[in-house]
């Protein structure tokens, strides 16, 4: 049963760590499949993966939040969710529960950390702690551009075939 005022949330893991996506912003989960590269992209866009003919790019969460990073395995998945005005997928070892936290069980995260980027807050987990990504203010506006420029010669390069 799901509690009225209620944010509901997909937790995964990265390593050691759990992080949290709004349900309301994950599209699908998927395992993970090879990742063709993109020149000239963001240093956190690992390149794009094809989900239903959309090209859908691939975010590396380990370098964004500064985490161990490794390569992308087969039994990884990737969560296909809104960020901002567009889709993306997010490389997480394992989709581990869905749970669901009111506003009161979450808090900010500067009460935890005053430095914390691109994390909404922070709520209670069975083992420890989980941070709420925000997947809104992931790219930087410059990111933003040189992603979507990235894409568009990708995509020219693509249609010419």
């Amino acid at each position: 049963m799901f509690l009225n005022n209620a944010i509901q949330l997909v937790v995964c893991s990265l390593n050691d760590g759990r992080y949290a996506l709004r349900l309301a912003a994950v599209e699908r989960i998927v395992r993970a499949v090879e990742v063709t590269a993109v020149p000239n992209a963001p240093e956190v866009v690992l390149g794009v993966i094809n989900v239903k003919g959309r090209i859908v790019p691939v975010f590396n969460i380990r370098r964004r939040f500064k985490i161990k990073e490794r390569d992308v395995e087969l039994t990884d998945h990737f969560i296909i969710a809104t960020a901002g005005k567009r889709v993306v997928a997010l490389v997480v070892d394992a989709v581990l529960d869905l749970i669901e936290r009111s506003d009161k069980e979450i808090v900010t995260p500067e009460t935890i950390l005053s430095d914390m980027e691109y994390v909404e807050g922070v709520t209670k987990y069975e083992d420890g702690i989980v941070f709420i990504h925000d997947l809104g203010g992931f790219l930087s506006l410059g990111e933003e551009t040189q992603l979507d420029q990235a894409l568009k010669v990708t995509q020219g390069r693509a249609d010419d075939v």
